[in-house]
C-alpha cells in the first residue's frame, strides 16, 4: 500500500510552513541571513573558510598531519569571521533553521514510528521533547 499526499495533506503541510514563517524568531533568522547575503565581504570570507576547512579535512583523511602554521592560519580565518556580527548572526541562523528542520523531521519520524502523534515523553526518558536542546 502506498501512502499519497492528498490535498488535504498538502494543505495541512502549507498551513505548518505558513506556521513557520509567521513565528517572530523566523523573521529575526530570515533577517540574519539577507543581511550576510547583502555582505560581499562577509560571503567570500565564509567562502575562503569553507574551503581552508574542506581542504584541511582531506589532507587529514589522506593521513597527512596537519602543521601547527595550517592549524594556526585555519584557525585565524576562523576567529575572524566569527568576530563580525554579521557573518555570526548567519551562522546562529542556520542553526536556528536546522533546529526547527530536525524537529519537525523528529515528530514527522515519532508519528510513523508509533503510529499517532508523538507526546514529548515519546522523544526520551527524560520526559522533554525534540527541541529542549538538551542532546537527547
Amino acid at each position: 500500500m502506498e501512502i499519497t499526499a492528498s490535498n488535504v495533506l498538502i494543505e495541512k503541510t502549507r498551513e505548518l510552513c505558513q506556521t513557520i514563517l509567521d513565528e517572530p524568531e523566523y523573521q529575526t533568522i530570515r533577517q540574519q541571513i539577507e543581511t550576510f547575503m547583502g555582505d560581499e565581504t562577509a560571503k567570500e570570507e565564509y567562502q575562503l573558510l569553507s574551503e581552508k576547512g574542506e581542504y584541511l579535512q582531506h589532507k587529514q583523511a589522506q593521513g597527512v598531519r596537519l602543521s601547527d602554521e595550517e592549524i594556526a592560519e585555519f584557525e585565524k580565518q576562523r576567529e575572524q569571521f566569527f568576530s563580525n556580527p554579521i557573518s555570526r548572526g548567519f551562522i546562529d541562523a542556520q542553526q536556528a533553521m536546522h533546529k526547527v528542520q530536525e524537529t519537525v523531521g523528529q515528530y514527522l519520524g515519532k508519528t510513523f514510528e508509533l503510529g499517532r502523534v508523538p507526546e514529548p515523553d515519546d522523544f526520551s526518558s527524560g520526559g522533554c521533547g525534540p527541541s529542549c536542546g538538551c542532546g537527547h
